[in-house]
């Protein structure tokens, strides 16, 4: 259970549509993409369960304050660096150490291959596994999950649809922006 058994969120725009950001006390904890109401109220079902706490909508608390002007300055290309205190409850083991190895180490306009994460986590041949790792990341974009692609140079898989991870490669520059 996390800090005080509350989580704060708050469904803000962006330029890829709604995002849920949650928060408890320990930090972000849950970014959610597509974050209209049926999304929504599953992904708050799904974090009510998993975390058993009390949820909260605080667009205006202190916990969501910085992740928001983050998200805000991200999307508006003047943040390629988060740093957000981060809760990371709501992933362990393997796929834990898979995403904290991407956080830390494949940075704003670059990309990482999935066997390449697996053998920087010391598990060679197991791109499939980090593909899991990236398809369970509860914290999308500030865990950059959109930056892991296929070997042949593929965009692969991601949570939030290839067309949203087009979308933020774009904004770093890995991609040209769509013509329309």
């Amino acid at each position: 259970m996390n800090s005080n058994g509350v989580v704060e969120w708050a469904v803000v725009e962006s330029d890829i549509g709604p995002l849920l950001l949650a928060a408890t006390g320990s930090g972000l904890v849950s970014v959610v993409f597509h974050a209209r109401p049926a999304v929504r109220d599953r992904a708050l079902a799904q974090l009510r369960t998993r975390l058993g706490a009390e949820l909260v909508e605080s667009p205006g608390s202190a916990r969501l304050a910085e992740p928001i002007r983050q998200f805000a300055a991200y999307f508006a290309g003047t943040l390629r660096d988060f740093s957000l205190d981060l809760d990371w409850s709501l992933t362990s083991g393997f796929n834990r150490q898979v995403l904290r190895e991407l956080s830390a180490g494949v940075p704003y306009g670059a990309v990482a291959g999935y066997g390449d994460l697996a053998e920087r986590v010391g598990q060679p041949g197991a791109a499939q596994a980090v593909g899991a790792a990236m398809g369970s990341n509860p914290l999308p974009v500030v865990v950059p999950c959109h930056r892991v692609v296929e070997r042949d140079g593929g965009l692969g898989g991601f949570g939030g649809g290839l067309e949203t991870k087009r979308q933020l490669l774009a904004l770093e520059g890995v991609l040209p922006p769509p013509l329309f």
